[in-house]
């Protein structure tokens, strides 16, 4: 099939690097004059694991295109699929202004049957709003092209998106058409053979599925952050509550584990947004306004248990920070906990030496040079001669650690785990005070190695 893409954001490179390697021609158009000349030569602006080694080779097969004439992209593509950014406006509500504008360039070009696809995650009746301004930029040209729009969400997760686009659990298809959707069945035949994974929806359905799968796992993330908190306060220990519930088939074990909350682009920006939804027709949602608070507390917990393992004074303190992603596998900081806590360390007058193996040149184009932000070129580095150190983000590369060694670095023996990665009485024999997420805080043990 022949393919457009709007958009080559992180969705848009996805889904077209992929399609394309399923055996599909694809064109990615994109405003951005410079970023597609960029693109145009195999080097990608985003870090996900594997997608700038696929666009190359679907670049060299040529099986994949960047342009940044919207007329030949429009003309080139059965199927346009619609995959450009949708921030959250200042209420909270998701900002279609980009959608909306490739919504209209389509009706601009358009002069032969067209089906207009909603990759982007946007609010329910967005569909609508997609062909309504096809529609109007139809009229305002004069001619009548037949077109049909239907939703396609993605669920994509940083740092394994491409084995989510090509293993997907399920493909969500929003159509009325039997005529779209035997068309998307083509599209995603490549990747849909070991069982049927299309769920064929009315479009509304479809853009509520995707906010409320965002919602849900939001939902399970902020409930095992209150259990944690709950169980510091009574004495247990959460890693035991966490395998005693997810031992349950009904409840599983994904997105159950506790720590300093979540970021990204997708979970906070999705459940604001359907909030905001439910506002508009009059509804309240108590639930998804907890998941949200509890979040945002979570995020101020790290820099708390800090500021308390000093007393409440952090002034003139060095703090190394483990981890500034907001996950593992990328180097996507927006809404971070890593930028909560690192703010706060600076307003209490503290300095920070981070390292992260992919996320640096990201925080530096986010804080760019300050004196009081370090950015290290190793874990080892950033501990040497730090009062503390704090872990943000579960990378790999922080999961096993000589303890011995990480005291001697360490000015004061503090560390402060935001994704409890030690077991805490291994850390307690050595003479370090271990404060985590929902288990036995600062203890040490009273069997110190020496």
């Amino acid at each position: 099939m022949n393919i457009t893409v709007f958009g080559t954001g992180y969705v848009g490179l996805v889904v077209g690097a992929c399609l394309a390697d399923g055996g599909h021609h694809v064109v990615c158009v994109d405003v951005d004059e410079p970023k597609v000349e960029v693109l145009k030569t195999g080097h990608i602006p985003i870090w996900e694991p594997g997608l700038e080694s696929l666009v190359r080779a679907n670049l060299d097969e040529g099986r994949l295109r960047f342009t940044a004439d919207a007329a030949e992209a429009v003309a080139f593509g059965l199927l346009l699929f619609i995959a450009v950014g949708t921030p959250s406006d200042e209420d909270g509500s998701a900002d279609l202004r980009h959608v909306l504008d490739a919504a209209r360039t389509i009706g601009a070009h358009m002069t032969g049957y067209k089906v207009v696809v909603n990759k982007s995650t946007v609010p329910v009746g967005s569909a609508d709003r997609v062909r309504a301004a096809i529609s109007e930029a139809l009229r305002a040209r004069g001619v009548d092209v037949p077109f049909d729009v239907c939703s396609n969400p993605e669920f994509l997760k940083e740092g394994t998106a491409i084995e989510d686009f090509t293993r997907s659990a399920r493909i969500i298809v929003g159509t009325d058409s039997g005529r779209v959707c035997e068309l998307m069945r083509e599209c995603y035949a490549p990747y849909n053979r070991k069982h049927d994974k299309i769920i064929v929806m009315d479009a509304r359905s479809a853009e509520l599925t995707k906010y409320a799968a965002n919602a849900m796992l939001a939902t399970r993330i902020s409930f095992m952050n209150e259990v944690a908190n709950l169980a510091e306060r009574l004495g247990a220990d959460v890693e035991h509550v966490r395998q005693g519930i997810g031992s349950d088939p009904r409840i599983g074990y994904d997105f159950l584990y506790p720590g300093c909350g979540f970021g990204g682009s997708c979970l906070p920006k999705d459940l604001r947004a359907l909030v905001h939804t439910a506002q508009d027709v009059g509804y309240e949602t108590p639930v998804l306004r907890a998941v949200e608070a509890v979040n945002l507390r979570q995020k101020s917990l790290l820099f708390e248990k800090l500021s308390h393992a000093f007393g409440g004074d952090l002034s003139g303190k060095t703090i190394a920070v483990w981890g500034l992603a907001f996950k593992p596998n990328t180097d996507d900081m927006r809404e971070a906990p890593s930028r909560a806590l690192m703010e706060a360390l600076w307003a209490a007058g503290a300095c920070v030496q981070a390292y992260d193996p992919v996320a640096m040149p990201e925080a530096e184009r986010i804080y760019g040079h300050r004196d009081d932000l370090r950015l290290m070129r190793s874990r080892e580095e950033a501990v040497k001669g730090a009062d503390a150190l704090v872990i943000c983000t579960e990378w790999k590369v922080f999961r096993a650690v000589d303890f011995d060694w990480l005291k001697s670095q360490l000015r004061q023996a503090v560390i402060v785990d935001g994704r409890n990665l030690y077991d805490p009485d291994e850390v307690s024999r050595a003479g370090i005070r271990y404060y985590a997420v929902g288990r036995r805080d600062g203890v040490v043990s009273p069997n110190v190695r020496t």
